[in-house]
């Protein structure tokens, strides 16, 4: 296995858990419950989860209408695109 395919594999992963941790968020905001603080949802996205966390906002209806979060996530999207710009242009 490439470490490519490592890296596809770990994106993948970790986008689920993230689409996840939005659904079981929103189910404990219904609730009532415990929620998952904002900084575990942004650090999962940090560490790959972004397509996982925006598919989750939409999906769920959640985190849509706040704005510093939508930001965060929007600004980790850009660097991680930025750092995918870059790692391929030094290959």
């Amino acid at each position: 296995m490439t470490i490519t395919h490592i890296i596809w594999v770990w994106l993948a992963l970790i986008s689920a858990v993230t689409f996840m941790a939005f659904r079981s968020d929103k189910q404990r905001a219904c609730d009532g419950g415990r929620r998952i603080p904002e900084r575990d949802l942004l650090l999962m996205a940090a560490a790959g989860g972004t397509i996982g966390a925006w598919l989750g906002m939409r999906v769920f209806r959640h985190k849509t209408r706040k704005e510093s979060f939508s930001m965060a996530l929007f600004l980790i999207a850009a660097a991680q695109c930025a750092l995918i710009i870059l790692l391929d242009m030094s290959a």
